[in-house]
């Protein structure tokens, strides 16, 4: 399926979103949607702006943000956007934030863009074409096995009543890999395995704004994409994610995600 859009035009959208994003950054107002669960002026701002380019652009293609989370457009040609991804992280000034923006077309993704403005890093993908960083191409790394893996991990800071079952699961990795990272961003972890910065990734109920860009980027640089559970990926709702370099680290890595017991 060819490409429909001007990837480039769109990836200055993007650029032009984050630009707004770090600009903001040390002044923004900030929303409490949940525990843990943060929305900032700089949110609505990215998205407003964003969604009104593409609607410019390209009236025909439907929409869906995190800040209105409007699945009504799931069966369409649609953008699915994340303003902010590390909300929590951009409140912080931790700098470890990205605009992440994909174009699902039916059943398939076929673009993304996930651009971090504080480290002015833009990861892209386009379906059959493979994956970039800015313009320069990514592969991920080649680790079969969790002992020569180093491995990021998400702990799903909005459901705490899952962290006694998640944390058990963090431990059995650590325990068998080089090491584990937590960064607070699952688009940028994911575009990271993409990229050889890590060799596999999890987190539990990641909504599609978290996913859908980044999941075509390490597909692209060569790497698997599953769901933890025996399912297929949801671009509609929550879903369950591992990323790894290949099928014999998935295999490894979802063995543990799906056998530790609760206790």
């Amino acid at each position: 399926m060819g490409l429909f859009i001007d990837d480039k035009k769109v990836k200055k959208i993007v650029l032009d979103a984050g630009k707004i994003a770090r600009e903001e950054a040390k002044h923004c107002k900030v929303y409490t949607k949940g525990r843990a669960d943060f929305v900032t002026q700089t949110d609505l701002n990215v998205q407003t702006f964003v969604k009104g380019a593409l609607q410019e652009e390209y009236p025909d293609i439907a929409f869906m943000g995190e800040e209105d989370e409007d699945c009504s457009c799931a069966d369409k040609t649609r953008w699915i956007l994340d303003p902010i991804d590390g909300t929590t992280n951009y409140i912080y000034n931790y700098n470890y934030s990205a605009v992440s923006l994909a174009l699902r077309d039916g059943n398939e993704t076929i673009f993304g863009v996930i651009y971090n403005p504080f480290t002015d890093e833009m990861f892209s993908a386009i379906q059959g074409e493979g994956s970039f960083l800015n313009d320069s191409p990514i592969h991920v790394n080649k680790a079969e096995s969790l002992e020569n893996a180093l491995v990021a991990v998400g702990t799903s800071p909005y459901y705490k009543e899952m962290a006694p079952d998640i944390f058990r699961k963090i431990e059995k990795i650590y325990s068998r890999s080089l090491d584990i990272r937590r960064t607070g961003s699952a688009a940028l972890d994911l575009a990271y395995v993409a990229c050889g910065r890590v060799d596999a990734y999890f987190e539990y109920r990641l909504k599609p704004w978290d996913y859908a860009a980044g999941n075509l980027i390490v597909m692209e640089a060569g790497g698997v994409v599953n769901s933890i559970q025996d399912d297929a990926i949801s671009y509609e709702q929550a879903s369950d994610i591992a990323a790894c370099t290949n099928k014999e680290l998935m295999r490894e890595v979802l063995e543990i995600l799906r056998n530790v017991d609760r206790r």
